[in-house]
């Protein structure tokens, strides 16, 4: 009788425990962490293909240093932000981070407006190549941030619903992530002038 219970205690806890949501955060945990990964090598890229677009048009447009300067300083302070994967768990280091970016997608857009202005660079064969493979990068960010944001959608909702979140309060205590947000005036459209 004794075999029998303990037999029965178990199976039960057994049965319990596979449905208290243990490995499943941890593995939308880890998701999290790839899917990040993901974000941190589109920005990579992009931060490599940068001084080959600057040095193209530097040859076309020397006179134009003031906006190669600030797509150089802000790939440089991208260059030089130290990334861990801490940074999930610090809604300000990823704030920081977001802002460096930020502020590399303007210098480009301001280097793109010096582009408008050289037609003969908008036609140099290196130039269209680098143009598209930013382009790209740049959907791939996207991309990349959209993923990002749905795993810790998922994460966040699996460490908050029951019973996985007694689970979590009781034996992991793993924190909500943030989620990529929109830069300080992306609400507003920009004004184009001709």
């Amino acid at each position: 009788m004794k075999r029998f219970v303990t037999r029965i205690s178990l199976l039960l806890t057994l049965a319990l425990m596979s449905g208290c949501g243990y490995n499943s955060m941890q593995a939308n945990e880890e998701a999290v962490i790839a899917a990040w990964g993901n974000v941190e090598s589109s920005y990579q890229r992009r931060a490599d293909l940068v001084p080959n677009l600057v040095e193209v048009v530097k040859g076309y447009a020397k006179h134009e240093s003031d906006t190669l300067i600030a797509v150089t300083e802000a790939r440089a302070k991208v260059g030089s932000m130290q990334v861990s994967k801490d940074i999930l768990n610090n809604p300000e280091s990823l704030n920081k981070f977001q802002q460096a970016q930020g502020q590399l997608s303007g210098a480009l857009s301001r280097l793109m407006v010096v582009v408008e202005k050289y037609p003969d660079l908008k036609a140099n064969q290196n130039f269209m190549d680098l143009q598209k493979q930013l382009e790209g990068t740049e959907n791939r960010i996207n991309v990349a941030r959209e993923r990002y944001n749905g795993t810790v959608q998922t994460f966040n909702t699996s460490i908050r619903t029951f019973p996985n979140s007694l689970t979590n309060s009781l034996l992991l205590h793993l924190q909500r992530k943030e989620a990529f947000k929109a830069e300080e005036g992306a609400k507003v459209a920009p004004k184009i002038k001709f």
